[in-house]
């Protein structure tokens, strides 16, 4: 397929040099959402969204069927599943009340059932992945806890083979090096209100060989209360934050993802258990990546 216009702007191309010698992003483009600054902590910004307008040069839709999800995704906000206004994002599990169909597939083509619920999922799939460095988004979750709730933010390595698959390189199949997975903010609403879970993947080094449990921290936080939740690298090591503080250390992860890796914010139900409201929301005040000033 043709490529996309912003990666062959002559600024692009410029931008995609000085990253390459910085060791960065695999792709960077000409439309960075605010310009490179330098934190006191020393970090420089390289990629900031505070939601003034969905971005479609930042994020894209991801129809994906996965872990028995009883959600069906849909497209560009459909029923109201997501929502830019008045300066953050909106991801929505919404009640329809009455199942629907689903134009949605497992990664091996398998068709999602009709459903009454339907979501939003987005990534930065082809438009904003990076190498190491630290992500962070600014969010809320309302009424934590209700039966089936799954909302997250999270990685995944740019080479992963689940559609949409727009380059040729997208050819690695999860959780192996290309496909590796960290999760920085995911509430199972299984273990009650107000926690989370921060970890990475374990790869057991075949397809679709994952450990969810050897990896992962469980957090406490006021969910509907705004916090940052991110990761960085530090050496060898993956650094989980709350609000700035560490709250967990993985010792030796870092060399495990070397690969570029783009970002995920999704609502998912995970049961048939009946909504007790219309929708549920999780709501997005801005995401960004730094890297390390050398």
């Amino acid at each position: 397929m043709p490529l996309p216009t912003w990666r062959v702007t002559r600024l692009s191309l410029v931008l995609a040099l000085l990253t390459a010698c910085a060791g960065a992003d695999r792709e960077a483009t000409d439309d960075v959402a605010s310009p490179t600054t330098t934190n006191a902590d020393g970090w420089d910004v390289d990629f900031f969204d505070d939601f003034d307008r969905f971005e479609p040069d930042h994020w894209q839709d991801q129809l994906l069927w996965v872990n028995d999800e009883q959600q069906c995704y849909v497209r560009d906000g459909a029923h109201g599943t997501r929502e830019v206004s008045e300066g953050t994002l909106k991801l929505r599990v919404v009640d329809l009340g009455a199942p629907m169909p689903c134009d949605m597939q497992d990664k091996f083509g398998k068709p999602h059932p009709p459903t009454p619920w339907v979501a939003g999922r987005i990534i930065t799939k082809n438009r904003r992945e990076f190498v190491k460095g630290r992500w962070t988004a600014r969010l809320r979750v309302e009424g934590s806890g209700q039966a089936g709730m799954f909302p997250a933010w999270w990685l995944l390595g740019a080479r992963n083979n689940e559609p949409p698959v727009e380059e040729a390189d997208e050819d690695v199949c999860w959780p192996l090096t290309g496909s590796g997975e960290i999760d920085i903010f995911e509430h199972h609403s299984d273990g009650g209100p107000d926690h989370y879970a921060a970890r990475a993947i374990k790869s057991t080094g075949e397809c679709g060989g994952g450990d969810w449990q050897a990896l992962m921290h469980v957090q406490a936080a006021a969910l509907a209360d705004w916090h940052e939740y991110a990761v960085e690298w530090d050496g060898s090591d993956l650094v989980f934050r709350l609000d700035g503080a560490e709250i967990y250390r993985s010792a030796g992860q870092g060399d495990q993802f070397p690969e570029p890796l783009f970002a995920i914010l999704n609502f998912a139900k995970i049961n048939a258990s009946p909504m007790t409201s219309p929708s549920w929301t999780m709501e997005v005040d801005w995401v960004k990546h730094e890297r390390r000033v050398p």
